[in-house]
């Protein structure tokens, strides 16, 4: 078998790994970047089936990277749209309680805010009734900061920069094994007909998402947590619904649970998602209930974290999937937030997986995760608001490849 010597190998063509290899070909032309990815077209799963949202950083833990990579790669993103035309809109969001009880975490959420740098406006029932007509609460938070992109389209120019950078970015190639030989590492990945082929690489760096833990496996490192797949279900406002909101409209987030709850999205496109719903996937890529992988389902139901997991969140679990069999407990869920949305203003939109890292002791890890084997540098954990910081997340694993 041939074997094919570069500098540097990313495993994924999500938008974490096309960004990390635009920063590498830009930074150091000098050295050989490939990027290999198992299916035949670029951001196929969470990058290209995730909500377009350009996070502000507001929800995330002062100080983690979260809350730093969010706002820095926001910039970076939105100098990118600007420099390559890619379409996006600052069109802001606003956060709402809808009773007095959630009138506390609101003010948490202000205060999360200032400590992040992040410009948030406190507004009143009147204010909130003035910019968002249909939208009920007692008060809001205003981030003026959020906004809207087409992801794909992010993908598509990153990838191209890699290319006319000098760089590879191949489908089709699924990694199969990763071997350690002294100071380089093979890396072999099978082709779509079967065929295989090996790349010789000084560095690796696992983006591989979904499947960033397996990645992880075949490089012989144990696995410090395991991607449990969430599935994320979305409707779509129907054409003459979509007045019912102006901006992003969000509930204030329940600290005890660890996922936002359904919310309103405008796309870049002209259309509002309406979602997501959170259940567990059968299958890594798992986008409807037919979607049953067994390997990926006795993988989670086989891990103890997951059962620590479910006896801390089973009510908010079973709720989610009621909401997912039963579209009228969906339609209550979005009428809390604007109580004039009706079933038939909505029709079903693509689902998305996230690739979530469940530590054995049953807690979802909340922040980014970056683990360097010395010869492998592993994306362990990059959820949402991964997209919006990945020319930031990018630039923290270029800095961390430079000093090998």
């Amino acid at each position: 078998m041939e074997v094919t010597d570069v500098d540097v190998v990313i495993v994924g063509a999500g938008i974490v790994g096309l960004a990390t290899a635009e920063r590498l070909v830009r930074e150091r032309p000098a050295e050989s970047v490939v990027v290999l990815e198992k299916e035949e077209r670029l951001a196929a799963h969470q990058t290209g089936r995730n909500s377009g949202v350009i996070h502000s950083g507001i929800y995330y833990a002062p100080g983690s990277q979260k809350a730093t990579l969010c706002r820095r790669g926001r910039a970076q993103l939105i100098e990118l749209c600007h420099e390559e035309g890619v379409a996006h809109e600052i069109c802001g969001k606003v956060i709402v309680a809808v009773d007095d009880a959630e009138r506390p975490r609101l003010a948490a959420l202000s205060e999360r805010a200032a400590a992040n740098g992040v410009m948030a406006r406190a507004l009143s029932s009147e204010e909130l009734a003035g910019r968002e007509p249909q939208v009920t609460g007692v008060a809001a938070l205003l981030v003026p900061d959020a906004g809207i992109v087409d992801y794909r389209a992010v993908c598509e120019v990153l990838a191209r920069r890699v290319i006319d950078g000098g760089g590879a970015v191949l489908s089709g190639r699924r990694v199969t094994s990763i071997a350690r030989h002294g100071s380089v590492t093979d890396i072999t990945a099978q082709r779509f007909g079967g065929a295989l082929e090996t790349f010789r690489a000084r560095r690796v760096v696992n983006c591989a998402g979904l499947h960033s833990d397996r990645v992880m496996q075949l490089s012989g490192r144990s696995r410090p947590a395991r991607i449990v797949p969430f599935r994320g279900e979305y409707f779509e406002l129907t054409p003459g619904a979509r007045g019912l909101c102006r901006h992003l409209v969000y509930p204030v987030p329940d600290p005890a649970f660890p996922f936002l709850g359904v919310h309103f999205t405008r796309m870049i496109g002209g259309g509002v998602e309406c979602g997501p719903n959170a259940v567990l996937a059968l299958a890594r890529e798992g986008y409807t209930w037919r979607d049953v992988d067994l390997r990926d389902v006795a993988d989670v139901l086989g891990y103890r974290g997951f059962w620590r997991l479910v006896r801390r969140h089973a009510r908010a679990g079973l709720a989610e999937v009621h909401r997912s069999l039963s579209k009228r407990a969906f339609v209550r869920a979005l009428q809390r937030l604007i109580p004039a949305i009706a079933a038939d203003d909505l029709v079903v939109a693509p689902a998305g997986v996230r690739a979530q890292a469940l530590a054995p002791s049953g807690a979802l890890i909340d922040d980014f995760l970056l683990d360097d084997d010395g010869a492998v540098l592993h994306v362990v954990n990059a959820p949402s608001p991964a997209a919006t910081a990945s020319l930031a997340i990018a630039e923290t694993i270029a800095e961390r490849l430079m000093v090998r």
